[in-house]
């Protein structure tokens, strides 16, 4: 392995680190456009990678990653840099200081660097160009914030922004009203609003009782200026949902019900499409265990 700093090589898919890739969010749009990319021109530019405990670890690049992992490819051209995890992370907010990292990111970033790296506040300020209250403000945000709600950011579910302004709610009233959000299509403002009228409540029982009747009737006043287009991990979600309640109901069908009794007609041609659903369901099965890392029932039993 080549040790010299920004030394390009050919990168194996499969060993690639993606320790980083936590301290990001991936916005959807932009992966199918990086995939699309990929697809018409090829790898335009290197990814870039440091070494770290023998491993290789992604720096950046990370759409580039996952829109090839999509479309194939093994190995990626990446450029060798010669840092270690800390300077990696401080290099990390400089790369994508023009476009800026969101509030959250920033975050993330701070308290890696804090716990995983065990930076002083005044340090982390130091090298990231920041005064000490501006690392104060990013760690007790993302101390302060529900990982019920930092996973609803994650998948698309909620924006940055709104997220933010949920943190200023105690973290047993955060889920829920981020449900709230979510469900109703909140714009930032209206979400600022909500948090601020649920603030505004006496104590935390009030405020579980307004999340609850706004749940069951709708926001109110704070009605979500248009219909909202659903993320990818909603449409996922949804699914995942909907293929449990059908399987749960086929199961309990056929364990009910011998198929004999509908004739041997009707029997026969509801054998033909349960034996054309045993191929699809083997192949999701096996989908399913790569994207969840569960082994299937077959290699549980080997």
């Amino acid at each position: 392995m080549p040790d010299e700093k920004d030394a390009e090589l050919s990168i194996e898919l499969d060993g690639l680190g993606e320790r980083l890739a936590a301290l990001r969010l991936c916005d959807p749009g932009a992966l199918r456009a990086v995939k699309d990319s990929l697809a018409r021109h090829g790898q335009l530019t290197a990814v870039g990678v440091f070494v770290e405990q023998g491993g290789i670890e992604l720096l950046d690049g990370f759409k580039r990653l996952y829109a090839a992992r999509s479309l194939g490819w093994s190995t990626l051209r990446g450029r060798v840099q010669a840092y270690d995890a800390a300077t990696a992370k401080l290099l990390l907010a400089a790369l994508h200081e023009r476009h800026g990292l969101s509030e959250i990111e920033q975050a993330w970033l701070v308290r890696s660097l804090y716990r995983d790296d065990k930076l002083s506040q005044s340090e982390i300020a130091r090298r990231l160009g920041r005064h000490k209250s501006w690392v104060c403000r990013r760690l007790s945000l993302v101390e302060s914030l529900d990982s019920e709600v930092s996973a609803q950011v994650r998948l698309g579910l909620l924006s940055p922004r709104a997220a933010t302004a949920l943190a200023a709610l105690p973290r047993g009233n955060q889920p829920a009203a981020g449900t709230l959000v979510v469900r109703f299509g909140l714009t930032v403002r209206q979400t600022e609003r909500l948090v601020a009228e649920l603030c505004a409540e006496a104590d935390d029982a009030s405020r579980k009782a307004d999340i609850a009747r706004r749940l069951e009737r709708g926001p109110g006043e704070l009605v979500a200026s248009g219909p909202r287009r659903p993320t990818d991990a909603e449409r996922l979600l949804a699914d995942a949902a909907t293929l449990r309640r059908v399987a749960a109901r086929l199961q309990s069908s056929l364990l009910a019900t011998p198929l004999g009794v509908h004739g041997d007609a009707a029997a026969a041609l509801v054998q033909g499409e349960l034996a054309r659903l045993l191929p699809v369901l083997g192949a999701l099965g096996v989908t399913l265990a790569a994207a969840t890392g569960e082994a299937t029932g077959g290699e549980r039993a080997a």
